[in-house]
């Protein structure tokens, strides 16, 4: 019989791929199954991840502005197809693993609530304590699949789990997707801004223009490509200090001129109220809430609630306000 093409790939992965980069022949996943004859593990994370439900329902979730109406704004989805995309580019130009960087790229903001961050701090400010990150995980491990999760590996989970905050992912594959999110909600947030007139190229600082420019394309190029000089024959993802100071100082301008913004206030309290009304709504009406989703929390109300608010889509959410909350004369 022919060597089955999944064995021929993960061959061709020992020979092509740098020393560096994670192999799908050796990833772990929580229960063992039967191996696939054509995909590799990675790239059947890939795929259950691109088929399910949460990440369908990202493409009407916030990126920045909520329930636009304009044809081109961003949404969840485009924006994690952009970090796919950006961190593949770094990934291939070191020789890592694209089918493990996809996968990452494609499940890692699944967990964001309705109304993006907006939803998630007010879903903080109501339990003390709610991260997309590790909601991301608790999708694609319980609350999908009639609760048996997508049992994914052990690579994909933690590249999802550690693409933000403190903790630092294992493989040089989920640090791509870390900093390649990052590259990319900066440069395409700051794109959208152009076009709703929040800003202005000539509002952003002289050493952001000087080091990445101040066209979207242009500074997404010069990111990827100091990743990829930095971390050549390297153990961790780096970049330049200079690219990187730059790249901190245009986070921190566009989160005061855009993200905290005056001019998306009104729009951030309406989606809180939206999130925070649901909320508890449904702990005063528990026999409303889909009952698999207290199976799921093993009986715990306000898990079962949290997790089935935060994994509706922005106009869902609206029309569950306007079904229950707002009077009908």
């Amino acid at each position: 019989m022919t060597e089955c093409i999944r064995i021929r790939t993960e061959k061709e992965e020992w020979e092509r791929l740098s020393p560096y980069a994670a192999k799908s022949s050796v990833a772990k996943r929580e229960r063992e199954e039967k191996e696939c004859d054509i995909r590799t593990k990675f790239q059947r994370d890939r795929d259950r991840i691109l088929h399910s439900k949460p990440f369908r329902r990202l493409k009407h979730k916030t990126q920045v502005y909520i329930a636009p109406t304009g044809d081109h704004y961003r949404t969840r989805m485009t924006h994690s197809l952009e970090v796919s995309q950006i961190s593949r580019t770094i990934g291939r130009g070191l020789r890592l693993n694209e089918d493990l960087i996809e996968a990452i790229a494609l499940g890692h903001d699944v967990g964001h609530t309705p109304f993006g961050h907006v939803g998630e701090e007010a879903i903080a400010k109501l339990i003390g304590r709610f991260d997309h990150n590790e909601q991301s995980v608790r999708l694609l491990t319980v609350l999908t699949n009639e609760g048996r999760g997508l049992n994914l590996t052990r690579e994909v989970l933690d590249g999802i789990l550690h693409h933000t905050g403190e903790g630092i992912p294992f493989t040089l594959e989920g640090q791509i997707v870390k900093t390649g999110d990052r590259i990319a909600y900066l440069c395409h947030d700051y794109d959208d801004a152009l076009r709703a007139g929040l800003i202005r190229k000539k509002d952003l600082p002289t050493r952001v223009v000087t080091v990445l420019g101040d066209n979207p394309s242009r500074m997404i190029t010069t990111m990827v490509v100091d990743m990829i000089e930095s971390s050549q024959n390297q153990t961790a993802i780096k970049q330049s200090p200079i690219v990187h100071e730059a790249m901190q100082e245009l986070r921190q301008f566009m989160f005061e001129r855009v993200y905290n913004s005056e001019a998306l206030r009104e729009e951030r309290k309406k989606g809180e109220y939206v999130v925070q009304a649901l909320y508890h709504y449904y702990m005063k009406n528990l026999q409303l809430l889909p009952q698999e989703y207290l199976v799921w929390a093993e009986g715990d109300a306000v898990k079962a609630v949290v997790d089935y608010i935060s994994g509706l889509t922005d106009n869902y959410a609206i029309d569950l306000f306007l079904k229950f909350l707002v009077p009908k004369h």
